[in-house]
This record gives C-alpha cells, structure tokens and sequence, in this order.
C-alpha cells in the first residue's frame, strides 16, 4: 500500500482526504479477492466506533427484529459495494443531468426555496461561509470513509484468516 507522508499543514487538505480515501478503498478491493464471501456478515459499529467512526444514531438506526445493538443494517458486502462505488464517483466524476433538465430542477428549487433577487446577492455573499462549511462536511465524511474501508479491510482478513496480513 502506497504512504502518503503528510505534514500538520498538509492534514487536512480535501485533496489528501481524498488520495487516503482512494487508497484505502483500492487496499480494500486488492485485498478482499472475494466479494461474495462478505454477503451477510454484519458489520460491528463497535469496530467502527474503534476506528473513530462513531455513530450517534445507532439505535435510531436499527431494525426492530435485529439481535442486537451492535450490528449496522448493512452487510460487509453492501458496505464493500458503497466505498467503492463513491471512489468511482470521485475518480470518474458523477453523471451529470441533460442541461433543460438541470436548468429546470434548479428553478424548482428556487421557488420552493422562495429566492428571489435580494435573497441572490445575500447567497453570493455568503458563498465563502458555504464553501468552508461544505468543504468541512467533505473532508469529514471522507475521513469516515476512510476508517470504515480500513475497518471492513481488516474484518476480511479476520473473516478468512490472515489477521497478520501486510502488518
């Protein structure tokens, strides 16, 4: 696996979170060479709550008939199938709607939003505020992420036996 050498200004780069990210998720799919072999092993959220990934709405998110309060909806396979379909979208980019479409489900939301043209110069002055606050949401979701590839890399080499594995 590729070492990204990062420096204390450099932590917290969107750019590194993202180059973690890819890496983390292209560790996992070298190293889980059968995918089908994590369909219905449940992923523990204590592993993820070790890894940093703490999740408040845990038992908001839970089945009613599930055994437990450690066990997330999803299956190591579902979680597999997610991280590496968004390392797709950031690699490949999201497919954008037709332009009349996008035009159109803009205007939409305009008038459900209610702006009209004072509102349009108070959005633009806050674009700065909406850029950092995003821009924070990402690297943090990213981060995330980041955590439950290596989570989910680490519980397939416990699954199939080889807990020593590239350590």
């Amino acid at each position: 696996m590729m070492q990204i050498c990062d420096s204390y200004s450099q932590k917290y780069s969107l750019f590194n979170a993202m180059n973690r990210f890819i890496g983390a998720v292209n560790n996992m799919d070298q190293t889980v060479m059968v995918p089908s072999l994590l369909r219905d092993v449940p992923l523990l959220l204590e592993e993820l709550d070790a890894a940093g990934a703490v999740c408040p709405q845990r038992d908001a998110a839970l089945p009613p008939a599930d055994p437990g309060p450690f066990f997330s909806r999803r299956d190591m396979y579902s979680h597999y199938v997610l991280l590496k379909s968004i390392r797709n979208d950031i690699e490949w980019g999201v497919v954008q709607p037709p332009a009349g479409e996008e035009a159109a489900a803009a205007a939409r939301k305009k008038d459900k939003l209610g702006g009209g043209p004072a509102e349009e110069g108070e959005a633009e002055e806050d674009l700065e505020k909406q850029f950092h606050y995003h821009l924070s949401g990402l690297h943090s979701v990213l981060s995330k992420l980041t955590r439950k590839a290596n989570v989910l890399t680490n519980r397939y080499k416990q699954e199939i036996g080889f807990s020593s594995w590239g350590q």
